[in-house]
């Protein structure tokens, strides 16, 4: 059998939980040819972990500027994207334009006129994308699925979703690239794009209005001013007043971290360890929206950032009875340690409140790995051979599409003060 051909581009925090697996669990269907990045040092310091660490091999390294020249020359089946977010419309859209097929990181873009362009490019291309929702394999959220698909609580009216991110890895998103909503989209793009596909996936519709309000409340300096902070410093790596600060991140002090981005820093000036309370922040911490779909169904969702506990918590209503879940996640920050403690579990667990019958207790299967064990089953999906799955976990293009677009129609509402019809964003 053919070994499918891989190339990434974009050897920052995810990259590695794809081609770890490629040359670790995967390499008789599967092998990576090549890297691109705008950082030559990254690329060195990731051929360091393939021959290090997985006894693999180190593959030829590109820089950004000659994507092209990496398309043609290793002529890969397959391209990975998991560089900065409001680049991964360039790179899907290079690489179907010359015969390959995508895998995508989500989010798949970050704003509606991106989306269209990637759209257009399917379109005319005819290649395949397909947007990495690991949350979907997670067995408790499968088992949502299951539940709504099996008519345990009738059709579904309404969902509370409440999502808390900690002061550990809420935080990490207000050090690094992601504090600039140009590149991330807000946390309503980056982050919730997850949310809003498990809910798309849970009850089998897409989103029809969406109306968002949010803000800055707890960092960047100007909050912190306001609680009386008075020592400030741009980044943590080597400051002294950030040495008893609990939201500084010290470069030096993780080995990956220096590799990745210490050591890489002279190249491209990326700092990845900036103050949560610096100037230069302007995405939300703080966010509530209201979706309706078209199914009729409502959502009220909220997201916050610098919470004392990771996880979740979601009550799903339906003519039959309510569905309860909560999840506890270890925190984690990305990069920082092990890739099966992203997002991995601490507790979790569903009830089923029946119309009129005693609740009961489901039982979740226990899964292993990072973001409660839905890593593995996707990365098995992605770079094995698959068997049907009556749950339809695949994510494509459509799916990538509607999900951010919710996070997008939020973005939109938040500058505008009114509510977004999805439909008008982009055409199919």
């Amino acid at each position: 059998m053919m070994k499918k051909r891989y190339v990434l581009v974009g050897t920052g925090g995810r990259a590695e939980f794809f081609y770890g697996a490629i040359v670790k669990d995967f390499r008789d269907t599967s092998e990576l040819v090549a890297i691109c990045d705008i950082n030559q040092t990254r690329m060195d310091f990731t051929n360091r972990l393939l021959v290090d660490k997985y006894g693999y091999f180190a593959v030829p390294t590109y820089k950004a500027d000659a994507f092209e020249e990496m398309i043609r020359k290793e002529r890969p089946d397959c391209v990975i994207v998991t560089s900065v977010d409001r680049t991964h419309h360039t790179y899907i859209i290079k690489a179907m334009e010359l015969g390959c097929d995508v895998i995508s990181e989500k989010p798949m873009t970050v704003d509606e006129e991106k989306c269209q362009e990637i759209l257009d490019a399917i379109k005319r291309t005819g290649r395949q994308l397909r947007v990495t929702f690991n949350y979907r394999y997670a067995p408790h959220n499968t088992k949502i699925r299951e539940l709504i698909m099996d008519g345990v609580i009738g059709d579904v009216h309404s969902v509370h979703f409440e999502w808390l991110l900690n002061t550990e890895h809420g935080a990490d998103y207000f050090r690094r690239w992601h504090r600039d909503k140009r590149n991330s989209g807000g946390l309503l793009v980056h982050k919730s794009t997850h949310h809003f596909d498990l809910v798309n996936f849970w009850l089998g519709t897409q989103p029809e209005t969406v109306f968002a309000l949010g803000s800055l409340m707890f960092y960047g300096r100007e909050n912190a001013e306001k609680r009386g902070v008075t020592q400030f410093y741009q980044r943590a790596t080597g400051n002294e007043i950030a040495q008893n600060d609990p939201f500084a991140l010290h470069l030096d002090k993780n080995e990956h971290l220096k590799g990745l981005y210490l050591d890489a820093e002279h190249e491209d000036g990326y700092q990845r360890d900036q103050s949560v309370f610096g100037d230069g922040i302007n995405i939300e911490d703080t966010m509530g929206v209201m979706v309706r779909y078209r199914n009729k169904a409502i959502l009220t969702y909220s997201l916050n950032a610098y919470m004392p506990w990771e996880g979740f918590n979601v009550h799903i209503n339906g003519s039959k009875g309510r569905i309860e879940m909560k999840v506890v996640e270890k925190s984690y920050v990305n990069s920082g340690g092990s890739k099966e403690d992203e997002g991995a579990l601490k507790n979790k667990s569903i009830t089923v409140f029946p119309m009129f019958a005693a609740p009961y207790e489901v039982h979740i299967e226990e899964g292993s790995g990072g973001h409660g064990g839905g890593d593995p089953v996707l990365l098995r999906d992605i770079f094995d051979n698959p068997s049907d799955d009556r749950f339809k976990r695949a994510a494509s293009h459509v799916d990538g599409a509607m999900s951010i677009l919710t996070g997008i129609a939020g973005n939109i509402s938040l500058r505008t003060g009114q509510p977004v019809a999805v439909d008008k964003l982009v055409k199919f």
